[in-house]
């Protein structure tokens, strides 16, 4: 059994309000009028949508790029810990608002022992503990979690540095809360500082499309042949099929038949991986301000000052706003718009606007 570490941490603290976020700068600007239009499309949106039962209608989940970094000291770091500036705790506050309004519905679930037995089962797989810095991690595939899984078995001493060369072991090394007795589930979720990481959904469609089925040999031969016999005319019996060039046409038509809580994690939509109904996540960050977000984490958990979060691999090939605007406007208007349903508690809970993908956009 894993006993709960002391409650006195010094500055490390227990669980506190929802939406907890870092100090602000004073000096920061008037906030920029298009971050003022996308709060009311996110947040305004979704209250309409609540409010005229239009989420009813929707199949939505079952309710049961970074500039060279400089090697700081945490201490010079301390000071950036008014890192999450005006804009950030503007978006953290429009996503605790919708949240709680979303979350406040008859229909949607209220804590993690009234989920089904596989929801409850997805979302207590993908919360890593650490019992020594009293945190819990939602880790979303997609969303930098091998780095943050690299932090993780550093802060518990498996691992030297963030730095070093090997290839990320998902599982070992790592303690999750479904390992945990019920009792310990429920005490690190009401003590423990909770956060995870999100990002723009159809970006991290994109990108586990490009990863999965243009680098992965495994998932191109379990999900790749499966698409292409299913959706390629003429090669439902092909044995020849290799998997290895799934159009994102094809990909989109094999998401549109899948059931969201079945999903693989790396297009599972977050709200199904993390759950913020039943979760209390006290910070929310974004993968579109990865660095400073990370930094803000790091500084609030506690850890010490040779911890880093780690920069992106050489290798990493980032979607561009040009990238997904090309790959959404080659979709028929049709898939879209039915794809958008199943993730559109990601773009509301989180504050995204939905893609623009109108005719005259898309000439452009």
């Amino acid at each position: 059994m894993m006993l709960p570490r002391r409650q006195d941490h010094g500055k490390r603290r227990s669980d506190g309000a929802r939406g907890a976020w870092s100090p602000v700068r004073r000096s920061s600007a008037v906030l920029p009028s298009v971050l003022t239009f996308l709060v009311i499309v996110a947040s305004g949106g979704l209250l309409l949508m609540i409010e005229k039962g239009m989420l009813n209608s929707m199949e939505t989940p079952s309710p049961r790029g970074s500039p060279r970094r400089l090697d700081l000291s945490r201490e010079t770091r301390r000071h950036i810990s008014d890192s999450v500036d005006v804009e950030s705790q503007i978006l953290q506050e429009i996503r605790n608002r919708t949240i709680r309004t979303m979350c406040s519905q008859k229909n949607m679930p209220h804590s993690i022992w009234t989920l089904s037995p596989l929801q409850r089962k997805t979302v207590l797989q993908h919360i890593l503990v650490n019992d020594e810095y009293r945190f819990l991690y939602c880790y979303v595939p997609k969303v930098a979690c091998s780095n943050w899984k690299r932090v993780l078995k550093v802060l518990s001493g498996a691992l030297e540095s963030v730095d070093v060369s090997i290839k990320m072991d998902h599982r070992s090394d790592l303690v999750f809360l479904s390992s945990l007795k019920p009792e310990e589930i429920r005490y690190r979720l009401k003590n423990y500082f909770k956060f995870m990481f999100v990002r723009e959904p159809m970006e991290r469609l994109l990108s586990a499309y490009r990863n999965k089925f243009g680098e992965i040999e495994s998932y191109k031969k379990k999900y790749g042949v499966e698409i292409v016999k299913r959706y390629r005319k003429g090669h439902a019996k092909d044995a020849s099929v290799t998997g290895d060039d799934v159009t994102f046409e094809e990909f989109v038509r094999y998401l549109l038949d899948e059931d969201v809580e079945r999903m693989n994690e790396h297009w599972m939509p977050v709200y199904n991986l993390c759950q913020p109904c039943v979760v209390s996540y006290n910070f929310i960050g974004s993968y579109e301000h990865l660095e400073r977000d990370s930094e803000y984490v790091l500084q609030r958990i506690g850890a010490p000052p040779f911890i880093r979060f780690p920069e992106r691999q050489t290798w990493y090939k980032p979607v561009t706003t040009e990238t997904l605007h090309y790959y959404l406007c080659t979709l028929p208007q049709k898939f879209l718009r039915d794809l958008l349903p199943k993730y559109i508690l990601d773009f509301s809970l989180f504050a995204y606007p939905l893609p623009n993908t109108t005719t005259e956009y898309c000439r452009h």
